[in-house]
């Protein structure tokens, strides 16, 4: 994760499967034209009990972008990292 190679990103899931994770959480909870912030997807009552919360930011944030370049949602930066936002439109 760094240049020095003294970090390292160990997953035990592929982040299309986090992605796919993602997809079905805002399906199930009929958030398909919903904006949330990443902290909302990560931490709050409505993913409690699901894969996603307490997941970590950098894993969370990549599925995110991935599944943003495939047209799934749009991110959006807030005032702080806890603000940034995501805008579903499947």
């Amino acid at each position: 994760m760094d240049k020095g190679h003294k970090k390292f990103l160990v997953l035990w899931l592929r982040i299309q499967d986090w992605a796919d994770s993602i997809l079905r959480f805002v399906k199930d909870n009929g958030l398909e034209d919903s904006v949330m912030t990443v902290e909302e997807i990560q931490a709050e009552i409505i993913s409690r009990g699901t894969e996603l919360h307490g997941m970590g930011r950098n894993v969370l944030m990549r599925a995110l972008r991935l599944l943003e370049y495939k047209g799934k949602l749009a991110t959006f930066k807030g005032t702080s990292a806890d603000d940034d936002g995501v805008k579903f439109s499947l």
